[in-house]
């Protein structure tokens, strides 16, 4: 009998507590490495309390474990780096650098062949001003490092407004991007195993407001079967370039039928939260099955999803739950306004019900914060 599996989480926000309930019936216990001592994964995992790069926490961490993975991106790499010559840590420390810097995400994915938006780099106001009319207007300028959920970008429209953005944005490594006129977000989540074992999970597609992602849901248009073999094409050669392992997630815009990269997540992602219930093996499971080196899950569809961040705040759980086929997910946080505190997914065998869409997304609506 083997002895049971430990795995060290880097961060113990929502990611690494649902990381953890999906590892609880395979029969495996985790540590997790957070400052914060009421974070969402704290309930479900021995804490060690240290800043992510921190030596002394990382060393306690991957050697109560038998590999160490990651919840977020944004982590200091060069103790990663130093602690991946010792210890397995997966995804591969490459796709987390990739990943963090904008400017190598764009270039990584232009030296695949792959189609991403046109870009051009900026670090001082005549280079902000170069860029924007090489790309042309309207453009997209965002700091290339720690964005997310809208932040750390700014839409500039004309060349007057450029001092606007640099006033805004200066003191960061800036990127300038083509706005693209995109029919749809989608997203791709795949995973991999050490032994090149991988799966796709359906394709799925993404509504946004204010940079922040407010739902999702398997794509299902007359095209999704073209899209899906172009999206799993763009993730296999990421995947197989990198020899990477765990789940992997990117973002893409659909324009008139092709598939540009937007960015890189090395990770378990929101858009795959509806796969808990949606799903024959959810992203979190998969990730886990894949970091251990245990055979996939399928990724394939189990009737039909739909699934709302709940930003904010959250309506009353005895609300949401009076209606059949609701599955609601807490995350262990304070209500805070633009904060990601839960989400809420409708699941049946049958097609989704509209008036039931309609009502839990006035029940959402009515509740968030930002």
């Amino acid at each position: 009998m083997k002895d049971q599996i430990k795995i060290g989480i880097i961060g113990g926000g929502q990611l690494g507590r649902m990381l953890a309930l999906a590892g609880y019936p395979l029969g495996m216990e985790f540590s997790v490495l957070e400052n914060s001592p009421d974070c969402p994964a704290a309930p479900l995992a021995e804490m060690i309390h240290a800043g992510y790069a921190d030596p002394i926490g990382l060393a306690r961490l991957a050697n109560s474990s038998q590999v160490v993975t990651y919840e977020f991106e944004n982590i200091p790499t060069i103790e990663i780096e130093k602690l991946a010559n010792d210890y397995p840590v997966y995804p591969p420390v490459p796709a987390l650098k990739i990943a963090q810097d904008r400017i190598k995400e764009k270039t990584f994915f232009a030296g695949l062949g792959i189609p991403v938006p046109r870009f051009a780099p900026a670090d001082t106001y005549e280079q902000l001003q170069a860029a924007c009319e090489q790309i042309g207007f309207p453009c997209v300028v965002k700091t290339t490092r720690f964005g997310y959920d809208g932040k750390g970008q700014s839409v500039v429209h004309s060349a007057e407004s450029v001092r606007t953005t640099w006033d805004l944005l200066q003191g960061n490594m800036l990127i300038v991007e083509e706005m693209i006129p995109f029919d749809r977000e989608l997203s791709i989540i795949a995973v991999r195993r050490p032994n090149g074992e991988m799966n796709c999970y359906p394709l799925i597609e993404n509504t946004h407001s204010k940079g922040i992602l407010r739902f999702s849901e398997p794509y299902a248009a007359a095209d999704s079967t073209a899209k899906q073999a172009q999206a799993n094409r763009i993730v296999e050669q990421t995947m197989q370039h990198l020899n990477y392992v765990g789940v992997l997630t990117i973002e893409l815009f659909d324009l008139r039928g092709k598939l540009l990269v937007n960015e890189m997540a090395p990770r378990v992602h929101n858009s795959g939260h509806w796969t808990i219930e949606g799903a024959v093996s959810s992203q979190f499971e998969n990730h886990l099955r894949a970091i251990t080196d245990l055979p996939l899950g399928s990724c394939g569809l189990v009737g039909n999803t739909k699934m709302w961040n709940l930003i904010g705040s959250w309506p009353p759980p005895e609300t949401m739950l009076r209606i059949p086929g609701v599955h609601l997910h807490l995350y262990g946080k304070a209500p805070r306004y633009g904060r990601k505190v839960g989400h809420v997914t409708y699941h049946s065998g049958e097609p989704l019900a509209p008036d039931v869409v309609q009502e839990i997304s006035q029940l959402v609506n009515e509740n968030t914060l930002g």
